[in-house]
């Protein structure tokens, strides 16, 4: 599977109602305007008007607000409502924006813990390839880990792999009680195979060598279903996983799409630093997820 089969998924869904907090800039919109074009949403605006682009399409649904505060509850109250189906961050500050997807009483909040994904299309890599979580959780202990790795597998299965496989990230494959992530691994991947974590195949602790080489698995004598096949890689933390994803976007010649999951409806947050094309990748993703 490829970035371009989302496409086809996603336009099975119906046109949905995208509601972005505080659009200001073009920029920061066109992911939005040319999904309205491809016939997969319809953009709602929320912002102080005169702030708002100018020349805006036709089709384009425009709700003033005073402030960036008042736009971020609009566009949240939209989604939470059922007015829109999907939320997604314009100009406003990432802490605000994430603060009213949290509120208690108007908020996105789901079950357990809010995570990020990133996914990748890699050109030397035969499928697409889920990081997680390079955005959102600093240094995740166990119980989190095992949350953002539900999240993980659930948001596989909305985009179409239906048994993930799921490979825990460590520098080794042993346990080492002076390295906690090979602790964790171990943890996770037994309850995994205890039933306690179903819909993927798990293992861990592997290399990263491991996870995307099944030469590399043989040289070392490692034995694993996830070994050079691997859907989904459950690093040990924020800064291990941003410095991965980015590292094969940048090197890799990769293109990649990110999403927050765990929460009740589909968010969208998106970075200045974002391709045009990563935007609209991500954008598809929010789609899938609703």
């Amino acid at each position: 599977m490829r970035f371009d089969d989302l496409i086809p998924m996603a336009k099975k869904k119906g046109r949905k109602r995208i509601a972005i907090a505080g659009a200001k800039k073009l920029s920061e919109i066109q992911a939005a305007i040319q999904g309205m074009e491809m016939g997969l949403v319809t953009p709602i605006l929320v912002g102080e008007e005169d702030k708002l682009p100018d020349n805006l399409p036709d089709g384009v649904q425009v709700v003033p607000a005073n402030s960036d505060t008042e736009a971020v509850e609009k566009a949240v109250k939209f989604v939470s409502s059922g007015e829109a189906d999907i939320l997604m961050k314009g100009s406003v500050p990432t802490s605000m924006f994430l603060k009213g997807v949290l509120n208690k009483e108007w908020g996105l909040r789901g079950k357990g813990v809010l995570s990020h994904v990133a996914l990748l299309d890699l050109p030397e890599y035969h499928k697409l390839l889920i990081i997680t979580d390079g955005g959102m959780c600093i240094n995740p202990d166990l119980e989190t880990k095992i949350s953002i790795l539900k999240n993980a597998i659930e948001f596989a299965h909305s985009i179409g792999i239906e048994n993930p496989k799921v490979g825990i990230l460590a520098a080794v494959e042993v346990v080492n009680q002076d390295m906690v992530e090979t602790v964790d691994a171990s943890i996770i991947s037994k309850m995994a195979s205890r039933g306690q974590i179903n819909g993927a195949i798990v293992d861990g602790p592997l290399a990263m060598d491991i996870l995307v080489s099944r030469e590399a698995a043989e040289i070392k004598g490692i034995s694993s279903p996830v070994a050079g096949d691997v859907d989904i890689i459950l690093v040990p933390d924020i800064t291990t996983g941003n410095s991965v994803a980015k590292a094969l976007l940048y090197l890799a010649n990769g293109k990649a799409a990110g999403a927050v999951v765990g929460t009740s409806r589909p968010v969208v947050m998106l970075s200045r630093a974002d391709s045009p094309e990563t935007k609209l990748n991500s954008l598809i993703l929010g789609i899938l997820c609703s």
